[in-house]
């Protein structure tokens, strides 16, 4: 069997997950204002120049201590109420389009994302989507954040969660797709047999000429009600399985950089 595994912010949405909720965040009081400013200026910078390991360590500390208290169910509540109107006009037409065609060819397909399962899972719902891997914090007897993380779905840990999946569920991952944006996520499009790298920071880029992975761009977000299956013939299909001359062809919907 194969697979898609599809990265969630800037890949599959325009922008973080996380920052799409913070003024809902804020507004229910679970957030300060100064901490929504700084969130919005960390995704102006991520968007220009990447998140490496070192920085990506410091946004968990301090989401992991921001969220120190709040109540998992009503998380899970703001996510259900607030899904359509804060993240799902994000999410690019291009991703949904992918995403329809793994379904159609009978693939499973995966978010694969670092943000809490609270927002993860719903989100795989909403499109969906046959699962997701993503962090799960720590729960206290009252229901509560503890500050603490039991898996922080990032980096390696991203792949590591991918090839258990593929084991339980007996997906030839060397058969399988993978689509990021980001430098932290080399192990996971290096975990499948097409990797391809959406939307990609600059040093993903880089790596991605290097290894000669496709380089896709996504630029027209959609809502995920107003989606119709795609009938794209040829073009989507031989960009799937990786077929270079495709991918350079003038006029395509996706365009190789």
């Amino acid at each position: 069997m194969r697979a898609a595994f599809f990265d969630l912010d800037k890949t599959v949405i325009v922008k973080s997950s996380l920052v799409a909720l913070g003024p809902e965040l804020h507004a229910r009081g679970l957030l300060h204002r100064r901490t929504l400013i700084r969130a919005g200026v960390a995704q102006l910078w991520f968007q220009r120049f990447g998140a490496d390991e070192k920085r990506l360590e410091k946004v968990r500390e301090t989401v992991l201590k921001i969220t120190r208290g709040w109540d998992r169910e009503e998380v899970r509540l703001l996510v259900k109420e607030t899904l359509s109107d804060a993240i799902e006009p994000l999410i690019y037409a291009e991703a949904l389009e992918l995403i329809d065609h793994h379904l159609a060819e009978g693939e499973e397909v995966f978010l694969v994302s670092s943000a809490p399962a609270e927002i993860v899972e719903p989100f795989a719902e909403l499109l969906g989507l046959t699962g997701a891997i993503s962090s799960q914090a720590l729960i206290d007897n009252d229901g509560k954040f503890t500050g603490e993380m039991a898996f922080f779905a990032q980096g390696e840990n991203k792949a590591h969660a991918m090839r258990e999946l593929a084991k339980r569920r007996g997906i030839d991952l060397s058969e399988s797709y993978a689509y990021s944006d980001s430098e932290t996520d080399v192990p996971m499009l290096e975990a499948v047999g097409h990797p391809f790298a959406v939307n990609a920071d600059r040093q993903l880029e880089k790596i991605a000429h290097e290894k000669q992975w496709p380089l896709l761009t996504f630029s027209h977000p959609v809502t995920a009600l107003t989606r119709s299956k795609s009938h794209t013939p040829f073009l989507l299909s031989a960009l799937v399985v990786g077929v270079a001359a495709v991918l350079g062809l003038g006029g395509a919907r996706y365009q190789r950089r």
